[in-house]
């Protein structure tokens, strides 16, 4: 790396991590003034509003906002740089305009790749236990999803269960259907269903009765406390908000293909999910890109004229990606081209750019 480089690398990487810290002081700050009331109503203790609060959403907002204020700090630093004309400087040493930009590609690189860890592994982390605290003492994350609930756990497999209460951990009246094509093979039935914290997918039904079907034959048995496990989790009973939050990559992929598999509702929004959390950091790149190319010549205006400019391109990039989104969960785009289709866009715009930049 040339001293060059690094100079450039240390005024992005610098400028970038100086403007997100303001941000989440900014968000912090009106964060406290808007939730305050909640948090003396609910009467939450001030360490776990700290820190399983406020210190675990920094991750989140810095994850949330940070392709658009590395475009940010390369347009600002870019632009001073070009009002100083540094930048001539730079070429007219025999420098190119695409070595120019190596350093620029190194540190937005190292920006992605630490969005694409936030984003799929850490933020999940720190999410379950952010999430924890805002449905003790802020809302309630979980919902009922109401009444007479029938789920496919299996190819032919079928439960069914009038109601579920999430807090209590228990259903009532429960049954579970196997078949064999159109013919029903076994039936077990209950008044009472039990979530049993032996493992995940473990039920305890009271009393129950298991009817068996095989052929012309049927036997009956009934009892009481039978446990047994069956593809059916909690969540599939009720809805938890945005629970897609607290699952890494590999989490949450399993759990779009779970959700298939039954034949769920709202995998879409799964869907998306999994996608945008590639396709951000690569917006990083990209939009450094563009923020690199615009901000690179001297105009009349300066840093304002760049800054204005470039605020609208990301606020534009922003405006797309939520377009895209809401077609994709209506069904109306594929989840992989409703989180891609803003890169590609700005992509080509990035390309206009740099054959437009000064060389």
């Amino acid at each position: 790396m040339r001293k060059i480089d690094a100079y450039i690398f240390k005024k992005f990487i610098g400028t970038f991590f100086f403007a997100i810290a303001m941000l989440i002081l900014v968000v912090i700050i009106f964060d406290v003034s808007e939730n305050i009331d909640r948090f003396l109503k609910n009467n939450a203790p001030l360490g776990r509003v700290i820190v399983d609060y406020y210190i675990m959403s920094i991750p989140y907002y810095i994850n949330l906002f940070i392709h658009l204020f590395a475009f940010i700090a390369v347009v600002f630093f870019t632009s001073k740089m070009a009002a100083r004309t540094e930048i001539v400087a730079i070429l007219s040493s025999g420098i190119s305009f695409w070595r120019f930009l190596v350093p620029y590609m190194m540190a937005a690189v190292t920006i992605a790749l630490m969005s694409l860890y936030f984003g799929n592994f850490l933020i999940p982390k720190t999410n379950v236990i952010r999430r924890q605290f805002k449905d003790e003492y802020m809302e309630r994350l979980s919902q009922t999803a109401g009444t007479h609930l029938h789920v496919q756990i299996g190819k032919d497999e079928f439960v069914y269960v009038e109601r579920y209460s999430a807090s209590k951990d228990y259903g009532l009246k429960f049954s579970w259907e196997k078949y064999d094509g159109n013919e029903l093979k076994s039936k077990v039935m209950s008044d009472v269903l039990y979530h049993d914290t032996v493992a995940p997918n473990s039920w305890n039904i009271d009393p129950y009765a298991i009817r068996t079907i095989d052929g012309d034959k049927e036997t009956l048995e009934m009892g009481r406390n039978f446990r047994t496990l069956m593809n059916l989790y909690p969540t599939d009973l009720f809805k938890m908000k945005e629970d897609f939050e607290e699952m890494d990559f590999f989490e949450l992929r399993d759990h779009i293909k779970a959700m298939e598999k039954k034949g769920s509702e709202g995998v879409m929004e799964y869907k998306v999910e999994m996608h945008q959390r590639m396709s951000a950091p690569a917006a990083v790149i990209i939009l450094t890109l563009i923020g690199a190319a615009l901000s690179s010549r001297k105009v009349r205006g300066g840093i304002g004229m760049h800054l204005g400019i470039g605020i609208a391109i990301a606020f534009a990039y922003i405006l797309f990606m939520q377009i895209s989104k809401s077609f994709a969960i209506s069904g109306s785009l594929s989840p992989f081209l409703a989180s891609w289709i803003p890169n590609i866009i700005f992509l080509v715009l990035g390309v206009f750019l740099l054959k437009k930049a000064p060389k």
